[in-house]
């Protein structure tokens, strides 16, 4: 391959890591109090179980 298609792949793996590790360090935890949390994991199983039956 030319070098400058080395360069293009390099760049672009460069730009894809680089927006994974920004991604992660401006993470934030969401806190939730202990009744969301239940109506979350309440929505979840519904969900889970209507995709079950769904198959």
């Amino acid at each position: 391959m030319p070098w400058y298609a080395w360069l293009i792949l390099v760049v672009a793996i460069g730009s894809v890591v680089g927006g994974l590790l920004m991604l992660r360090d401006t993470a934030t935890k969401v806190d939730m109090t202990d009744e969301q949390l239940k109506r979350v994991k309440q929505r979840n199983a519904e969900m889970d179980a209507k995709e079950a039956k769904d198959r």
